[in-house]
């Protein structure tokens, strides 16, 4: 059983111990200060700074989607199995989606020397289709064993925001992995700056990191927020004492993984509707090389039980283009507003070892009310 301890960590500074993380820390509890009614000047969008219309009676649908987390980071690794070679890319927790293409990169690069290119790769969330599309720009024939399609997993409700957070528990992760995490984080900043565009729903987006916590001036991943800027007491719009504003870059999820899924096809790929319920099965695939990406299922499947569920609700409002920002923290717990074209998401929750798959409507009413006050000063 994970204590609330190790729970608070897992969000607090498991979010990566980079600058906006260390914003993050700040948010828990929202100040009780009145913010300044005079004209905030925005340091990134030159567009006056419009609230979202944030109410119950606008809910389209509420979601839950659980984050494979493992306090001691993710794992990317190659082993002997059988006469095959394992790959293993998954346990990437709430960082999966901002992650993917430098940690299937790495997971990559593990069977670069390899004659016989022919991979098969396990599950199809994010990891397994930026590894298919990696192994195909390299030559190799590709073929996906998934359960269910992309639109299935939990990549598919991911918030979007790139951000290498939620990642891990740095007091209990080794220098090593952080070492990977940032390799990672680096070619995965890079190749989504490279994809920004409509083809495959990436956009910059103006964040608003808020907490009463003064943020640290430096950290992991400050390199990868342009525009940032931190705001102390009275000179921002949010009820908090701090607030960091920065660009960060936006990943609508469902037209992200929709592409990848067409750019495999086009390249031949293929994609095969199989369950795998134990090692036995996997040895019985004709290709060579095996890639796990199956997140959670790597508990049950390769016996990781240091990975674990972490649980996150999203609250669905029909999108509102007028607001064209995001913004984390101001809340009693995890809060953030991501505008996207398909959806107004509100977050969120980060409950480890839950594996309930219905949403709480004690956290959708949470969520909703603390919204409304998080932008109540916004005219």
């Amino acid at each position: 059983m994970v204590n609330n301890k190790l729970k608070r960590r897992a969000f607090m500074q498991g979010i990566g111990a980079g600058t906006i993380a260390a914003s993050l820390a700040g948010c828990a509890t929202s100040s009780n200060k009145t913010p300044t009614n005079r004209v905030f000047q925005r340091p990134f969008s030159r567009k006056p700074m419009v609230a979202p219309k944030i109410s119950a009676n606008n809910i389209v649908t509420e979601i839950v989607g659980h984050r494979p987390y493992r306090p001691e980071g993710f794992v990317v690794k190659s082993e002997a199995f059988g006469n095959k070679t394992l790959v293993h890319n998954y346990g990437h927790g709430g960082g999966g989606i901002s992650l993917s293409w430098g940690s299937s990169a790495l997971a990559v690069n593990e069977v670069a020397n390899v004659e016989t290119k022919e991979a098969a790769i396990i599950g199809s969330g994010v990891m397994g289709l930026t590894t298919a599309r990696l192994l195909q720009e390299a030559g190799w024939k590709v073929t996906l064993y998934t359960k269910a399609m992309p639109r299935f997993t939990s990549s598919q409700v991911a918030g979007g925001e790139w951000g290498p957070y939620s990642v891990h528990d740095p007091l209990i992760s080794s220098s090593v992995f952080k070492t990977q995490l940032q390799q990672a984080a680096k070619i995965a900043h890079s190749t989504f700056a490279k994809m920004v565009g409509k083809d495959y729903g990436i956009q910059w987006k103006e964040l608003y990191t808020a907490g009463n916590k003064k943020p640290e001036s430096e950290g992991g991943f400050r390199q990868y927020y342009p525009y940032t800027k931190v705001y102390g007491p009275e000179q921002h719009p949010f009820p908090t004492d701090y607030c960091t504003s920065s660009a960060t870059m936006l990943v609508e999820t469902t037209t992200f993984l929709r592409r990848l899924v067409t750019d495999i096809r086009l390249s031949g790929g293929e994609f095969v509707i199989h369950e795998f319920t134990s090692q036995d099965d996997i040895h019985l695939l004709a290709e060579p090389i095996v890639f796990n990406c199956t997140g959670l299922g790597s508990r049950a499947l390769f016996n990781d039980e240091g990975i674990m569920p972490a649980k996150g609700q999203l609250v669905l409002l029909p999108p509102d283009p007028a607001v064209d920002y995001l913004t984390v923290g101001g809340g009693s717990d995890v809060l953030y507003m991501f505008s996207r074209n398909d959806y107004m998401i509100l977050g969120g929750t980060f409950k480890l070892n839950d594996w309930t798959t219905e949403p709480d409507p004690i956290e959708t009413a949470r969520i909703i009310s603390e919204s409304q006050a998080f932008f109540s000063s916004i005219t």
